[in-house]
């Protein structure tokens, strides 16, 4: 009887065992079926959320091989349009060539807002005289043509030194963006500066370069304040730093600018596509500020997940007048 009893005890025990441990899988996403890659591309202002959603999906996701590169917003449209990517990472709303592109190769897309930035321009923290810039400096300096080669140049209080200037490459959403607002048209930059795909590579520059002036995203200059001199920039009203709070009210002007994700609707149709994309969504306000970039409003998201559910596609952004509109308006509008 007693041997009897020990092995019932026994028995439940293991059957208690198994069903946690099966539980246990089921629970970390090893046993939950879903499996396959995610393929992702484009710009290195919006690589650090994306890639932390990545490690966060995977930690779940065990099966799913989720990899995240950066071409530069213009170099992933490359290869998205061409479908060899399931989502690009842009920190711009897409262009009409590349629209015209994606048509051409019958690619057909989601367009989700995903964050805020505010596109930062930086000194080494050796610099102890610039204060501020205007619009109109930068221009002065960064336009085709500047003839500005010393800070004496920008304005003849300041040292009688050269100034190294240091910026995104050519084919990134963040130069496209910079030159559009400061120099009045897109690429259009005077052409001797220290270019680079890789944001860190920036960083490195200036802060070994008491010389330097660059420009990249809000996050890089988060992840190393220690190292660099935050400029702030008077748009009209008085200069203003990017922080989360002007960059999400507006008053970080007009370097302030929604950054995107794009979804290929034929990539949508997996169900580990369309998993990693509502983890997204659902996890960005988090994760966004978490690697020092500015979570959009939780209605955005809302309209980003019905925008997604729905399979919306096409640009509620591109060719548009956005003036005064609200980013949940024109999602809406574009609905």
């Amino acid at each position: 009887m007693k041997k009897t009893t020990l092995t019932l005890l026994i028995l439940a025990s293991l059957t208690v065992l198994l069903l946690f441990t099966n539980c246990q899988k089921a629970s970390d996403g090893n046993e939950d079926g879903l499996s396959g890659t995610v393929q992702i591309d484009g710009s290195s202002t919006v690589f650090p959320i994306t890639e932390a959603v990545a490690e966060e999906f995977q930690k779940i996701h065990h099966r799913v091989r989720v990899t995240v590169g950066i071409s530069g917003t213009g170099g992933g449209f490359k290869k998205f349009y061409i479908g060899e990517t399931d989502i690009n990472d842009a920190s711009r709303v897409i262009k009409s060539k590349e629209l015209d592109k994606s048509a051409e190769h019958n690619i057909d897309f989601i367009e989700l807002p995903v964050a805020y930035d505010g596109l930062s321009v930086l000194v080494n923290p050796g610099n102890d005289f610039v204060d501020y810039l205007t619009v109109e400096e930068l221009k002065k300096i960064w336009q085709p043509g500047s003839t500005v080669e010393k800070w004496s140049d920008v304005r003849p209080e300041w040292p009688d030194q050269p100034i190294t200037l240091y910026g995104p490459g050519m084919d990134l959403g963040t130069f496209y963006y910079f030159t559009n607002v400061i120099n009045g048209e897109e690429q259009a930059c005077r052409p001797d500066f220290t270019a680079s795909e890789d944001d860190n590579v920036l960083v490195q520059g200036i802060a070994g370069d008491k010389n330097a002036l660059g420009f990249f995203g809000f996050a890089y200059y988060a992840e190393n304040r220690s190292r660099l001199k935050l400029v702030p920039i008077d748009g009209g009203d008085g200069p203003v730093a990017p922080s989360m709070t002007t960059i999400n009210d507006g008053t970080y002007k007009p370097l302030s600018r929604p950054i995107f994700i794009y979804v290929s609707t034929e990539s949508a149709k997996r169900t580990e596509v369309e998993a990693f994309v509502k983890f997204y969504i659902h996890n960005a306000p988090t994760l966004v500020e978490e690697v020092g970039y500015v979570a959009l409003p939780q209605q955005v998201y809302q309209l980003d997940l019905q925008r997604f559910e729905a399979r919306i596609s096409g640009s509620a952004f591109a060719g548009r007048n956005t003036e005064g509109k609200s980013m949940a308006d024109l999602l809406r509008e574009g609905m």
